[in-house]
C-alpha cells in the first residue's frame, strides 16, 4: 500500500503498544491509520518458534542492539540493552512471559501518582478483553480475546521440585500469579498458542493487516517531529535513503518504547532545556521529564548443576534439534515449543516488604554462552528480578550523533537498598535449593556466584554481573507534577496532537514482566482516543501473603 502524506491518525513503533493501537484505531473503517516501524517484517521463523528465542533476541536484523553507558554501581560496566526492532517489537523477541504484575501495583498509581483511572478493577477488564486463556474464562482470566496466553506445560522433574521447594520454604506456592494468588511459585504463563510465540504483531496486527485504512511502514526511521505554536505539525522520516514528511490530522502517538520514545521527543526539541541546549538542539516546548525516571529490573542469574539428565539437556545434539524441529514443523509440539522459563514466582526479599520485590524466572536447564551462541547444559537456573528500585536513571542524546543510539544510564545499584534486596533474592533462591524438593537433583551452585558466601561478597558478585531482564520503562511518566511527561490518558503537556502510548508512561515499574500490561495501557488508551466509554470496572478476589503473615 502507498504511503500518503495526511493521515487521521499516525503511531510511530510497532511493538506491543503500537500493534494493540493500530488495530482498535482501525476497526470501525472510519479513519485512516499509518503505522511506521524502524525494523523489517516479522518472518524470521526463529521469532515464531518458542525454543528459538536465543536466536531471536540476539539477531541484529530484528534488535537494536543498545548498550548502556558505564554503570558507576556495576564497576563502570556497560550493560547490553536489547530492544526489538521488528513487527511486534520487544513482543517478537521476548521470553514471551505474560505477568500482569502485583494488582497493588496500579493501586500505587492511582494513590501515589494521583492516576486515579489506573486502580486495579479498571485495569482488570482491560486484560480480560484482551486474553484468550488456555484455562478458560474467570473472574480472573479472558477466555476471547486475540491474545493467545497458555500455561506453561512442559513436564520436568526440576519444574516439580521448585514449585515443591515454595511450600518447604514458606516462600509460597500459586496455581496462577495473574489470578486469586498473586504470590509464590508457580508454572508461567506464556504468549503462546497452537505451539507458537502469539507477538502483538501476532494477536492484533496481522488479523487488520488487510484493511484499506491501515498503512503499515517498516524499515522507515523517524528523525523528528514539527512543532508550530504548541501543536504537533508534521513528522519527518527516512526510509530507503529518501527523507519524507507526514501530517496527521488528529493525533500523532509515539509507541516507540522506554528508550526511543524520549529519544524522538528530545530530538524534536521537547525536554529539560538544559539537555537540549548541550546538545544543540532549539527547545520548543520545555518538559524536564523527559527521559528522565528510568527504571528497570535489574537481574542476576544463578546455575546449578543438575543430578540427573533430562530431555531439555540433550538439545545440543544435531539428531535431537533435527527431531525437535521437526515436531515443531509438522505438529506444533514438542521441546520447541517450549519458552524455557517455565516456572517463577513473585516473592518478598523480607517479610516487611509492602508487595513482592522479587521475581524468579527458572528454568529446567543450565546454559553456556560461547559467542553469540548458547549451548544448554545439564543443569539448572534462575533469573533473580529486583522489582522495584529506587535507583533511577536516564535517556540522554548522544551531542556526537543525534540520530544515533541515545546515552542509556540505568544506574543499577546506585542506591544500596537495591543491592541489599538483590542480595535477599539471592539468598532465599539458594535457600529454595536447599529444600528437600531437590534432593537428588542439585548438583551444586556454578558460574561466578559460587565463593560469594557472605554478605559481602554476595554484593561483590552482583556488581560484577547483574544485568538487565528487559523491562525499560517510565521515561515519559503519567502525572500532573513538573516531572511528568503526559497526562493520566498519554497527552504529552504543553503540545496538542501527540500523545505517548508505551511503557515509558508508567510512573513506576511494576512487579513483573512489561509485556501483558503495555497491551493493557494500549486498549484502555485507544477507547479514550475514540471517545469510547471504557469498560466498567471489576472487582476479583485476591489473596496476598501480606494479609496472612498478619492474622
Amino acid at each position: 500500500m502507498a504511503v500518503k502524506t495526511d493521515y487521521d491518525y499516525i503511531i510511530i513503533g510497532a511493538g506491543s503498544a503500537g500493534c494493540v493501537l493500530a488495530e482498535k484505531l482501525s476497526r470501525s473503517g472510519e479513519y485512516d491509520v499509518l503505522l511506521i516501524e524502524g525494523g523489517p517484517k516479522d518472518r524470521n521463523p526463529m521469532i515464531h518458534i518458542p525454543a528459538g528465542v536465543y536466536s531471536a533476541y540476539r539477531n541484529p536484523s530484528i534488535n537494536w542492539n543498545y548498550d548502556s553507558a558505564a554503570e558507576t554501581a556495576l564497576n563502570n560496566r556497560s550493560v547490553w540493552t536489547p530492544r526489538g526492532k521488528v513487527l511486534g517489537g520487544s513482543s517478537s523477541i521476548n521470553s514471551m512471559v505474560y505477568m500482569r504484575g502485583h494488582p497493588e501495583d496500579y493501586n500505587h498509581w492511582a494513590d501515589h501518582f494521583g492516576l486515579k483511572p489506573w486502580r486495579f478493577e479498571q485495569c482488570l477488564p482491560y486484560f480480560r478483553a484482551g486474553e484468550k486463556s488456555d484455562r478458560g474464562e474467570s473472574q480472573w482470566r479472558g477466555g476471547k480475546g486475540p491474545l493467545s496466553v497458555s500455561q506453561s506445560k512442559h513436564q520436568s522433574p526440576l519444574i516439580d521440585a521448585f514449585l515443591l521447594s515454595g511450600a518447604e520454604s514458606g516462600q509460597g506456592q500459586s496455581d496462577d500469579l495473574n489470578g486469586y494468588n498473586p504470590e509464590g511459585l508457580a508454572r508461567l504463563d506464556a504468549t503462546i498458542g497452537n505451539g507458537q510465540r502469539c507477538s502483538a504483531a501476532v494477536a492484533h496486527l496481522h488479523p487488520a493487516r488487510n484493511r484499506p485504512n491501515l498503512t503499515v511502514l517498516v524499515g522507515a526511521y523517524v528523525d523528528r517531529f514539527t512543532i508550530k505554536g504548541n501543536r504537533i505539525e508534521g513528522l519527518t522520516y527516512t526510509a530507503q535513503g529518501l527523507q519524507k514528511t507526514v501530517q496527521a490530522s488528529k493525533e500523532f502517538i509515539l509507541s516507540a518504547g522506554a528508550i526511543n520514545s524520549p529519544q524522538i521527543l528530545l530530538k524534536s526539541g521537547i525536554g529539560p532545556e538544559d539537555h537540549l541546549k548541550e546538545v544543540g538542539v532549539k527547545t520548543t516546548v520545555k518538559l524536564d521529564g523527559v527521559g528522565q525516571n528510568l527504571q528497570d529490573h535489574a537481574t542476576m542469574v544463578l546455575q546449578f548443576k543438575s543430578l540427573k539428565s533430562f530431555e531439555m539437556h540433550r538439545l545440543n545434539s544435531p539428531i535431537k534439534k533435527l527431531s525437535v524441529g521437526m515436531n515443531w514443523l509438522l505438529r506444533r509440539q514438542g521441546i520447541a515449543t517450549s519458552h524455557i522459563w517455565e516456572a517463577g514466582g513473585l516473592v518478598r526479599s523480607q517479610d516487611n516488604a509492602e508487595r513482592p520485590d522479587i521475581q524468579y524466572h527458572f528454568g529446567p536447564t543450565g546454559f553456556e554462552e560461547i559467542g553469540n551462541r548458547f549451548k544448554v547444559t545439564q543443569g539448572f537456573s534462575f533469573h533473580i528480578d529486583q522489582l522495584h528500585p529506587k535507583s533511577h536513571g536516564h535517556i540522554r542524546l548522544d551531542p556526537k550523533n543525534l540520530n544515533g543510539a541515545p546515552l542509556i544510564t540505568f544506574n543499577y545499584m546506585s542506591d544500596p537498598h537495591d543491592l541489599t534486596v538483590m542480595m535477599n533474592g539471592v539468598k532465599k533462591a539458594r535457600d529454595l535449593i536447599e529444600r528437600p524438593a531437590f534432593k537428588g537433583l542439585n548438583g551444586g551452585e556454578t558460574g561466578p556466584t559460587v565463593q560469594a558466601k557472605t554478605d559481602d561478597e554476595i554484593k561483590e558478585v552482583i556488581r560484577a554481573n547483574c544485568a538487565t531482564d528487559y523491562h525499560p520503562s517510565c521515561t515519559c511518566r503519567m502525572g500532573h507534577d513538573a516531572n511528568a511527561v503526559v497526562d493520566e490518558w498519554g497527552r504529552v503537556h504543553g503540545v496538542e496532537g501527540l500523545r505517548v502510548v508505551d511503557a515509558s508512561i508508567m510512573p513506576k515499574i511494576i512487579s513483573g514482566n512489561l509485556n501483558a500490561p503495555t497491551q493493557m495501557m494500549a486498549a484502555r488508551i485507544a477507547d479514550h482516543i475514540l471517545g469510547a466509554e471504557q469498560l466498567p470496572p471489576e472487582h476479583a478476589s485476591y489473596h496476598f501473603m501480606a494479609d496472612q503473615n498478619a492474622q
